[in-house]
């Protein structure tokens, strides 16, 4: 059944033309369900239409939604049928919850044009405009078009640039914004960063890039130079846990952070009075050696579960403790270009209003601390 959930998730995006769940089993309520993408307000949503005997409900969700009751919806359907404008898919679930997944060409493609209207995303980095890195990065050609193979990846920088666009205001208008970006490894997503709030909304920005990778920093200098960005753009080899070059930034994004090096880069950013944090934290160990609660014993024994267990756990504990500290807090699903799987980022922005509920989050944070025998980094950081 994951399968068809991941496959039926490469669907949902702007070229849906509708989902279709059908064929229920016994505890399903609905006779059939049909998703189908809509634009509200210039943002894409997937509204959702179930049938229930004769009376028939409506429900719009983002991406992000949509994509965790999935889980539910073949639970409680035999069969799937997806249409966009290049495909159709037809998945078939037994029993056993074993999907059967049929992929053809969609013939009906110029049909589909009709509902372009209601269907058409504007991208933040438009197509048919060049932009210089994608183009080196073989996502766009010389004359700005989008390479089909690539669309996947043009869609998920325009879906990070979204996140940051979210949380803009936050960020001065009347100075020089200072941005550092740790681990930023081959820096797609940094360039796109520059180029949004420098070319397209025209703030003063002076973005540092930090990686421990010499000839990788070597490299995104000497594109940043080929760009014309290397003035508001630069790349230096360092490790998060020692950078001490500046004392004041107003936003901090870190994509690749392994480990507790996710907890040093959060409490910098706090330290520094970050009005914005960007975390996607990866290779979270930390929770995993330490966690132990006899209860969860049936979850923990299981190393995969206790892997992912210990990763959610820890995120929360961090979003708890940036909530302490301040900071109205997020955490979404992200998709990197460089890791396939799915990530939580966790989006922070400077909310003094928060602390006025630290105490009671506080409690939270040492209640589950406690019951799950942990003492973590970014805790002992803050002490």
């Amino acid at each position: 059944m994951e399968k068809a959930k991941e496959k039926i998730t490469d669907y949902i995006n702007e070229s849906l033309i509708q989902i279709v769940f059908s064929n229920p089993k016994s505890q399903a309520t609905a006779s059939k369900v049909k998703i189908r993408p809509v634009l509200l307000k210039g943002k894409l949503f997937f509204q959702m239409t179930s049938y229930v005997k004769e009376k028939v409900y409506h429900q719009n969700y983002e991406k992000e939604e949509l994509t965790y009751r999935l889980g539910d919806l073949l639970l409680d359907y035999k069969q799937v049928q997806i249409k966009n404008l290049e495909e159709e898919c037809s998945i078939l679930i037994s029993k056993k919850l074993v999907s059967n997944i049929k992929v053809k060409k969609n013939k009906e493609k110029a049909a589909a044009a009709v509902m372009d209207h209601n269907r058409t995303k504007k991208y933040i980095l438009e197509e048919g405009v060049f932009v210089p890195f994608l183009y080196d990065l073989k996502v766009m050609t010389k004359e700005g078009a989008v390479i089909k193979q690539k669309y996947d990846k043009f869609r998920q920088i325009n879906r990070y640039l979204e996140m940051v666009e979210d949380v803009i205001e936050y960020l001065p208008k009347n100075r020089v914004v200072n941005i550092l970006d740790f681990g930023c490894g081959k820096s797609y997503l940094t360039f796109a960063l520059y180029y949004d709030l420098k070319v397209l909304h025209k703030y003063e920005v002076n973005i540092i890039g930090l990686d421990l990778k010499e000839d990788v920093i070597q490299h995104c200098n000497e594109l940043s130079k080929k760009y014309g960005y290397e003035e508001g753009l630069k790349f230096y080899k360092g490790d998060i846990k020692d950078y001490e070059e500046v004392d004041k930034v107003d936003m901090v994004v870190t994509l690749h952070a392994c480990d507790t090096a996710t907890d040093y880069a959060l409490y910098k950013a706090v330290n520094w009075g970050a009005k914005v944090i960007l975390s996607v934290p990866c290779c979270q160990h930390e929770a995993n050696k330490q966690i132990e609660q006899k209860v969860l014993t049936p979850i923990l024994e299981y190393g995969i579960l206790k892997e992912r267990v210990s990763a959610l756990v820890t995120d929360g504990l961090r979003a708890n403790l940036l909530e302490q500290h301040g900071y109205r807090t997020q955490i979404l699903e992200f998709i990197d270009m460089e890791h396939t799987p799915k990530n939580l980022m966790i989006r922070a922005v400077k909310d003094i209003s928060t602390v006025k509920n630290a105490s009671k989050k506080k409690e939270e944070y040492d209640e589950l601390s406690e019951f799950l025998n942990l003492d973590l980094t970014l805790k002992r950081l803050f002490k």
